[in-house]
């Protein structure tokens, strides 16, 4: 029963975050530039960002590909800077997606990985651990 509503928990997430996407904006694929569109406030590592339109892109492609930076949707101002780790799926998906961990009650839904169309790779953000 509890394997159950997992998987409804999961397909609801995945619906969300499909509901959430904007258009994919695919200008240039090797910095992965993908425009996201939230209706509500949501987390990412180290800041919660108001509703709004942003773009998320790979910082420093040259050097690290696991380095994930959130910006103004016109990209003059730098909201996160954060190391993602590799995560895997099994079927890409033409659109942009973005999943959600499973969040406390009242608090911003923190995004959990972040996928560009087409791969089954994308960027697991890590967020930092809270000792106490």
């Amino acid at each position: 029963m509890h394997r159950a509503h997992a998987s409804v928990f999961v397909a609801l997430v995945l619906g969300i975050a499909f509901a959430l996407t904007a258009s994919p904006a695919r200008a240039n694929q090797w910095d992965q530039r993908t425009y996201f569109t939230f209706s509500a406030p949501v987390e990412v590592p180290g800041v919660t960002l108001p509703a709004g339109t942003y773009l998320f892109k790979l910082a420093d492609v040259d050097v690290e590909r696991n380095v994930v930076q959130v910006l103004s949707e016109d990209g003059t101002k730098v909201y996160a800077t954060f190391f993602s780790i590799p995560e895997e799926r099994v079927t890409p998906s033409d659109r942009p997606v973005v999943t959600f961990e499973e969040g406390r009650a009242g608090a911003p839904e923190a995004i959990s990985a972040w996928f560009y169309p087409d791969d089954t790779t994308g960027h697991a953000f890590v967020y930092p651990t809270h000792v106490g």
